[in-house]
């Protein structure tokens, strides 16, 4: 039975003598890799005994033996042991290069493939060891709750109202189309409002419950309602179901850019003027001082605002020529 001690009154120094009896099953031994005394050790010893009401250790024809709950401290211990050795040590800085860390961010399926690519490129460059796991956001993932307890280090999103307590870092914005497929009547000039009101929609779920887009929320706010016909799951499903059909998609530039250079789509001007769509990184304060998380945020911000920057060059020079 436990005496006068609980098991709160147990320091670093207990659980140090605890582990070297546990491993040398002899208190002279124990007491040389601690470089104490014998006398010393045998006190802690005994006070160890009174706080867990066990004996640990007990006499055996071949010196010391640990009992049961002896024996089954020993791992936790060590473990324990080695805890407290990480928040003791001096912090060492970060070496991208040595890193062998998954690192795990969340994006919509409409950013850019090129984007991404360019993400993993940079981070097999600078840390080769390293891995990146991208989750795709939708209605069932909870991308908070995965941010709080560390499934994932940081998301992209573009949502109007983003979480508050979460920090935030604007990465690019972008602006609305049109896409549609090569040969569509509205393919290739500025729509009026009636032809946007009256044409097919394919329109995507919502990534967040509760969570209304740019677009949805505009033409509320206008009171404007255009004729949706179907909703799809995926981003990257939309291309091929507009190639077989008269429906219209409204999404980013980037995401109808690159899918009008790899297939038969056009583009076209929205004819009401949307909001942009502003694009930023998500974070939790859980990890916002780490030294891995925030190279891995700013190498991500980087590539997304260089990125955002060749955009926006580029276009000029459309507009230019």
């Amino acid at each position: 039975m436990a005496g006068q001690y609980s098991w709160e009154s147990i320091d670093v120094h207990l659980l140090r003598v605890l582990h070297a009896l546990l491993t040398e099953c002899s208190v002279s031994n124990a007491a040389r890799r601690l470089n104490q005394s014998q006398p010393a050790v045998s006190t802690a010893l005994r006070r160890l005994r009174d706080m867990l009401g066990d004996q640990l250790l007990v006499r055996s024809r071949n010196g010391m033996t640990p009992t049961e709950r002896g024996k089954a401290l020993l791992e936790p211990v060590k473990i324990a042991l080695q805890q407290i050795e990480t928040i003791a040590m001096q912090q060492v800085n970060f070496d991208a290069a040595l890193s062998r860390r998954i690192f795990n961010i969340a994006t919509p399926d409409y950013l850019n493939a090129t984007l991404i690519g360019e993400i993993v490129a940079r981070l097999r460059k600078l840390a080769p060891q390293s891995q990146v796991a991208f989750h795709s956001l939708g209605q069932d993932y909870d991308y908070v709750r995965a941010l709080e307890n560390g499934d994932l280090d940081a998301v992209i999103g573009n949502w109007p109202q983003p979480p508050e307590h979460l920090r935030m870092l604007p990465l690019f914005e972008d602006e609305v189309v049109c896409l549609m497929r090569e040969g569509h009547p509205l393919a290739g000039r500025k729509l009026t409002i009636a032809e946007y009101a009256e044409a097919e929609h394919l329109v995507p779920n919502p990534y967040s419950v509760g969570q209304r887009g740019v677009i949805d929320l505009h033409l509320a706010r206008e009171r404007l309602k255009r004729n949706v016909v179907a909703y799809v799951p995926y981003f990257n499903l939309v291309p091929y179901l507009l190639m077989q059909t008269e429906m219209i998609f409204s999404g980013p530039r980037m995401f109808a850019e690159y899918f009008c250079n790899h297939m038969p789509l056009a583009m076209s001007q929205a004819p009401i003027e949307f909001p942009r769509m502003q694009f930023y990184m998500l974070w939790h304060d859980r990890s916002h001082h780490g030294d891995e998380c925030r190279w891995f945020r700013e190498q991500v911000a980087t590539v997304a605002r260089n990125y955002g920057a060749t955009m926006l060059e580029a276009r000029a020079k459309q507009l230019a020529a």
